[in-house]
């Protein structure tokens, strides 16, 4: 009654109207598709697998491993990822999730991959995690399936239509710059330091969002470097994932500076710029509510908009 296959050339307009059938609450574009995981570098047509009724296309689910490093020369060649899935709503309760899931692990057995992860896959994630509250079908069909919730990031975000620079944050940012800190827009010499900064402290997809962001477009301005003295200390970019202007991030402050409040000043500078440009608003995907980062975009009025499970299942 159903055929399996993995993903052909010429199925791409299918399945991308497959998925906003779907997934109705993060609908996509061809161009997002294709950007996000045709031209993925790790992307493996055998990983993408289909199932048809009668020639119609009604489920998918997608699986990945690295092929390329991200970093260095690591592969992380115990773990793969599982970016996302669905079925038509009409062919649920049929067993189909179950069988594409079965064949996504076959896929990763034969790479020998030990550790699988619900979806915190980079560089070109679609969510963090599953989003329970929008697909809580979902989100027990993985509990079922022997995946076990790790953690839970939110998305945050923040209207700036009346944003102000607080005279507060002036003040500090005034006090920083006599202790030979400096807050500016990034140069062109900033750019191998700031990635290696990022790359070497935080997570290497942060140097990448900045690398590729800049060679697809990103201005300039839209980079802030927090420096002592020649050292640098903090950044924080928006408009670097998929070239959206009030997406924000990443962003990061070296540990043995944190509690001086420079993120605090790296993020209302960055706000700052944001609203002059004359954008109304400001959002990101992943952070940890109740982590420093999290406490600090409360404090700023960010407030928390959706909430993901990342998930994760031991393979035999």
């Amino acid at each position: 009654m159903f055929q399996y296959r993995h993903y052909e050339a010429g199925d791409e307009e299918n399945l991308v109207d497959l998925w906003n059938q779907s997934l109705t609450k993060d609908p996509i574009t061809a161009k997002r598709f294709r950007q996000l995981v045709l031209l993925d570098a790790n992307f493996d047509p055998k990983g993408l697998r289909l199932v048809f009724e009668n020639e119609q296309m009604i489920g998918c689910a997608y699986g990945i491993r690295r092929l390329l490093p991200m970093y260095g020369t690591d592969l992380e060649e115990d773990n793969g990822w599982i970016p996302f899935f669905f079925v038509h709503p009409e062919f649920h309760n049929q067993g189909i999730g179950t069988r594409l899931l079965e064949e996504v692990i076959t896929f990763f057995h034969s790479a020998s991959r030990k550790n699988i992860y619900f979806a915190s896959y980079a560089p070109n994630y679609i969510l963090p995690g599953i989003d329970e509250k929008a697909y809580p079908t979902a989100f027990k069909f993985l509990q079922k399936q022997g995946f076990e919730q790790l953690y839970s990031p939110v998305a945050m975000d923040r209207n700036l239509v009346n944003y102000e620079y607080p005279q507060e944050v002036r003040k500090l940012r005034q006090k920083r710059l006599k202790e030979n800190y400096t807050f500016s827009q990034a140069a062109d010499g900033d750019l191998y330091e700031v990635i290696q900064f990022a790359n070497q402290v935080f997570n290497p997809d942060w140097g990448r969002a900045i690398r590729e962001g800049v060679l697809q477009g990103l201005p300039m301005e839209r980079i802030i470097v927090a420096r002592k003295e020649r050292k640098v200390v903090g950044f924080c970019i928006y408009g670097g994932y998929e070239g959206i202007p009030e997406r924000f991030g990443p962003f990061g402050v070296a540990p043995d500076q944190q509690g001086k409040g420079l993120g605090k000043i790296l993020l209302h500078e960055a706000l700052q710029s944001m609203r002059s440009e004359g954008l109304h608003g400001a959002w990101f995907l992943w952070t940890g509510e109740k982590t420093a980062a999290g406490y600090l975009y409360k404090k700023t009025g960010f407030s928390v908009t959706r909430q993901f499970h990342v998930m994760k299942k031991t393979l035999s």
